[in-house]
């Protein structure tokens, strides 16, 4: 095992992008967050039912606490015609920071979700005004009319993204998961109120490490090995308009292998929280072996500022003061599965059975 970043201390991460459930599954997973490294996370509401009032994000992030006090739990809103101009100014009030989209169909629990955008402009034009986040799920659905599929659904909302910024310029907008060259481009192109999130896995993968590889699937797909290598450099770039948020996205086991009886497809989602920095930092040196980053690059100013530093500015969120080292300890493999004690789930985490780095809190 390579040990570029053997005995590396960071700021703790903030993952800016996380799906942590709720029943067993949230207590399984909440457990793990600061075993990657985060003691901050941006948690994603398509619960279901999904989070659409100010009470249930208040409820469901006591109940995170409760699990674990020593992660900061920044909440969000499920943008549906049930959000109202008058709910975000009490959201703001309540501490809540943003307002998810989900475009209708495209991913886990987003049935519920967006179909036109000008309907919503009157709650977005609040969510400006009381300068909360909009995350946007950047997919449009699948369209054989439009020929639109997994692999170009990306792409065909970015008109979307420049619409939406041109006519709230100062709406603060994070382009969530970006997977392609284009979607990197086109977050560049805009002002420094538009950001896009890059996860673990998207440094990783390509279109043909998951087909046919059910737990190496999620939405949206990982694309091509020019779209990887254009998400490598945008996270190693050192701008503060990339940053970490994993998208780290639990299932069962059954759930992502699908079923025959009842007919059930595979779900989408791939779950890194356990191990989130180390991932990240795998790829950084895959990425150096490869040629396709200088080592010289990766600066630990870059490595902060991706994994939590531009992140924690952007959500308006003080800086931690809290470290974590890399490679502290020995080597460990990555288990097949994550699972608790007298709890029925089971989830296989990323890379299960392959080896990373230890990572320690100081």
């Amino acid at each position: 095992m390579p040990s570029m970043f053997e005995g590396l201390q960071l700021p703790s991460t903030f993952d800016a992008h996380v799906h942590l459930r709720s029943g067993e599954m949230m207590e399984t997973v909440v457990g793990t967050i600061r075993d990657g490294g985060a003691d901050m996370v941006y948690v994603m509401p398509n619960l279901v039912p999904p989070i659409t009032t100010i009470e249930m994000a208040l409820d469901y992030q006591s109940k995170l606490k409760a699990l674990e006090p020593n992660v900061t739990f920044l909440m969000s809103l499920f943008l549906c015609p049930a959000l109202t101009p008058d709910m975000i100014i009490e959201a703001r009030k309540a501490g809540i920071k943003g307002v998810k989209s989900y475009p209708a169909g495209v991913t886990t629990n987003s049935a519920t979700g967006v179909l036109d955008y000008k309907s919503f402009y009157p709650v977005i034009a609040e969510i400006q005004k009381q300068g909360l986040v909009l995350n946007l799920h950047g997919e449009c659905p699948s369209s054989s009319r439009d020929e639109i599929t997994v692999l170009n659904a990306e792409e065909a909302f970015l008109p979307t993204l420049g619409m939406l910024h041109r006519d709230f310029p100062d709406l603060r907008i994070v382009l969530e998961h970006c997977t392609t060259e284009k979607a990197i481009e086109a977050v560049k192109s805009y002002g420094p109120t538009v950001v896009g999130t890059i996860t673990a896995h998207h440094l990783s993968l390509t279109v043909d490490d998951w087909a046919g590889e059910s737990f190496n699937y999620c939405k949206p797909v990982a694309k091509t090995p020019r779209d990887r290598i254009a998400l490598l450099k945008a996270a190693a770039s050192g701008s503060p308009k990339f940053f970490f948020g994993s998208d780290s996205a639990p299932h069962s086991i059954q759930a992502k292998q699908g079923s025959l009886n009842p007919p059930a497809k595979q779900a989408a989602g791939i779950y890194t929280q356990p191990f989130c920095t180390q991932l990240v930092l795998d790829a950084f040196e895959q990425g150096c072996q490869d040629g396709l980053l200088n080592e010289d690059q990766l600066t630990h100013k870059v490595l902060s500022g991706f994994l939590g530093e531009h992140g924690r500015l952007f959500y308006h969120q003080p800086m931690s003061n809290r470290q974590i080292i890399l490679g502290a300890r020995e080597i460990v493999q990555i288990p097949d599965l994550i699972a608790v004690d007298n709890r029925t789930v089971a989830i296989a985490p990323f890379r299960r059975g392959q080896r990373t780095r230890s990572l320690g809190w100081l």
